[in-house]
This record gives structure tokens, sequence and C-alpha cells, in this order.
């Protein structure tokens, strides 16, 4: 396995020690593989935003960030391959970026004392940080999803989706399987009929999928894709002419890499964010100034500003921001994981403080507690504009039915705290 060590402390990728930078962030990437189009510009976004902490702040707290990329592949076994490697480097905190990773690093990174963020993704339950106590999915994760797209399906059909169908295009894996539960309590509460249709990785096989679409001929199709599978499935949904305004892609179903295949035809797609989209925030000035025209971007530069690479961008910011609070927390620059994670259960994130970072009104607010590891539940929906080519949000950030997620959080996370010998709590 290809390990690549890229060390920000000076700007400049070298091999290097932990002790030539106390604050180590691992980047389990993927730029290889069927979904290297979609972890790339995550990947730079995440590796741009901590090169702009060390260039122009001198890292966080004082402290120079030491960034360890580890190729996976968006494959499980490579991802834990990884973090047996690198754990021992100082890490501070892991974002596998792979639902499938992240279930196998739950036990492993709690037993190691070691936090992970899954931010929109992984293991939904997490959210209880009395069960979960290293594993954090704020600001939103995938039941969130799943409720805020039937909220907005509600508010497009008068507040009724009694007698509709809709049909769930989902990738078959744990990533995939993760909205189904909610999608179906949903269904009981608002009357409308739900279909599954899974998609075997990597997705590029989906004539059957589409068939039984143009034959059911539901109202609505919400996709939970990745990478090549999310333009396959939009060029299919062309080609059986389903309307764009009524297919509906989770957040990993709504970069730029998966509609400009499908040219003028992908207008009117949409997809959720938990993140605004587009470049038109101070941050990117300063990411021009002291990381791309310095030469010290991660890739080319031209993803800034893309759906990825702001999230990547988004993920650094509130890690970096979670190192923060840990620091002020416990008095120390020079942090460890344990003291990282009470930074990320203690994390409040305020306009005021994302208009002082240089992205004012860039997502919702939110605050993390020991019961609650997973924010509040916003999310908001984009549609494509194939002409001028670029996402806008359409609607404000809405939050999720908590009312049936609650009970569903609580259930689940319940039955692995028994299964897993753990008494919930906080310390």
């Amino acid at each position: 396995m290809k390990l690549k060590l890229t060390t920000l402390a000076l700007g400049a990728a070298i091999a290097a020690s932990p002790a030539l930078a106390e604050l180590t962030f691992p980047s389990l990437s993927y730029r290889t593989g069927p979904y290297a189009a979609n972890g790339i510009p995550f990947a730079d976004g995440y590796a741009d935003y901590f090169t702009l902490l060390n260039e122009r702040d001198g890292g966080i707290g004082g402290e120079k960030i030491n960034m360890i990329e580890c190729e996976t592949g968006y494959n499980t076994e490579k991802g834990v391959e990884c973090y047996e490697s690198t754990k021992g480097e100082g890490s501070l905190v892991y974002q596998p970026l792979s639902t499938g990773i992240t279930y196998q690093l739950i036990p492993k990174a709690t037993a190691d004392n070691i936090p992970v963020h899954s931010m929109g993704y992984g293991r939904t339950s997490a959210k209880n940080g009395e069960v979960f106590r290293y594993i954090f999915n704020y600001p939103a994760n995938y039941w969130d999803g799943a409720s805020v797209a039937i909220k907005y399906l509600l508010n497009e059909n008068d507040g009724s989706l009694e007698g509709k169908k809709i049909a769930l295009v989902y990738h078959n894996s744990a990533y995939g399987k993760e909205p189904i539960r909610t999608l179906e309590e949903l269904s009981e509460k608002h009357g409308y009929e739900l279909t599954t249709l899974p998609v075997d990785h990597p997705g590029q096989e989906q004539k059957s999928q589409w068939l039984q679409i143009r034959r059911d001929r539901p109202d609505y199709v919400i996709m939970w894709g990745w990478g090549v599978m999310n333009q396959v499935a939009i060029q299919e949904a062309v080609n059986i002419r389903f309307p764009m305004e009524n297919f509906i892609g989770i957040w990993w179903s709504g970069s730029e890499n998966d509609v400009l295949p499908a040219g003028e035809e992908a207008d009117g797609y949409k997809a959720l964010t938990f993140h605004n989209v587009g470049s038109d925030y101070p941050v990117f000035d300063d990411i021009q100034k002291y990381v791309v025209d310095a030469g010290l971007a991660a890739g080319a530069g031209d993803q800034i500003g893309t759906a990825l690479y702001n999230r990547g961008l988004y993920a650094a910011m509130l890690a970096a921001e979670a190192a923060k609070t840990a620091q002020e927390m416990h008095d120390t620059a020079a942090i460890t994981p344990e003291q990282m994670r009470d930074g990320m259960e203690n994390l409040v994130i305020t306009e005021e403080k994302m208009a002082d970072l240089g992205l004012p009104n860039f997502g919702p607010e939110f605050e993390v507690t020991c019961e609650n590891h997973g924010g509040n539940g916003y999310a908001a929906v984009a549609q494509w504009d194939a002409s001028a080519g670029e996402w806008s949000l359409i609607t404000d950030y809405m939050q999720s039915d908590l009312e049936v997620l609650q009970p569903l959080i609580e259930e689940d996370s319940m039955a692995f705290a028994e299964e897993s010998g753990i008494e919930p709590g906080c310390n």
C-alpha cells in the first residue's frame, strides 16, 4: 500500500516525523480508483485549508500542522490499513470519507481513544454520544438527509405526499442502505409508496433499474450514489426522459462531476447539501494568495469552489475549530487525541465564527454535546443550472423530522451498546 506523507509545516511536501509538527491530521483519501473523480477535490480542499492555516497563521494555536495523506481507493480493507499505519503518528482525528471504513473504525478508534468524524456519512446512530463517545457525525447525518428530502417534497406538494410514488436508487453498500429505514418510517407517516432499487458497485450497470422506473413511473426519484454511479444514473434518467426537477440526490450525489457528462440535459437536477456552494467567500482569496499563488496547492487549483472541494475545506475547518476548542479547554497547544475528542464534543459553530473565518453564511449554526454528536440536522436543497454551469441553493436550511429520527437513533444506538457491552452515559 502506498502511503504518502504530506508535511505542511514548511508548506512543502516532505517526509517528516511527528516531532516536526505537533498537530497531526491524517487524510484517508482516494485519488485513484472508480471514485477518484469525487475523492480528489475533497482531498484537495482538506489539504489546502490546513496549508492555509500553516502559511497564514503559523498553524493552530502556534502549533504547525502535519497532514498525513494515505490512499484508500475507497476500499474498506485499505482504509483500515491506513488507520493502523498512521495512528501511531499522533493522529488527532480520522475522517474516513467512507461509510464502510467508518463502520470498521468505530470499535478500533474507540479502543484507541482516537476520535472519528464521519461528516454527513457513516453510522447515523453515532449521533448518540453517550454510546459512541469517540464518533461524531455533525452537522448532519444520512437520516437527516432522507428526512429533509421528504420535507422538501412535502413543501412542493402543499404538505401532502399521500398516494405519491417515490423510488430510492441506492449504492448497494452500507452507505446506500443507510436511509432505507428512515424513508420507510416516513412513508408510513406521510402515505407515499416507496420502492428501493439497489445498484451494485461501482454503478455503471443501471439499465434494469431505470427500465423499472420507466415502467412504474414514480413521481420522484431519490438517489444515494457516489462516483460514476451518479453520472450514469443522471444519464439514464435523461434517456427515459425522467424530469430532472423530480430527481434529488443526497449530498454525495451533488457534485459537478455528476452532472457535467449529461450536458444541458442535466439542467434542473437537485441535490441536498449541508453547506453552501461557490467560491464567493473571503477565505478563497486567502487560499489563492497563500496556497495557490505560492505553488502549495494540493492539486492544480482548478477545483476551488466546487461542491466537493468546499466540503473538504469545510471538514478541515471544523477539525481546526475543534482543535482550537480543545486547546482552550485544556490550556495547551500540543493537544492529544483524547483532548481533541473533548474539543469536538464541545464545538460550537455560530454565524459570527463562520464570518470571522471568511465563510459568512456558508453553513448552518450548530453545537455538539455529549448527548448529541450529530449537530442540529439541518440541510438545504441545491439545483444545477446547466447554462451557468453552477449549483445554487434553492431553499433555506431545513431541520430534519426529529420526532421520527430520535426514536430510531435511540433504538439503534442502544442495540449497539447492548451488543458491545457499553454502559451509556456522559463522563
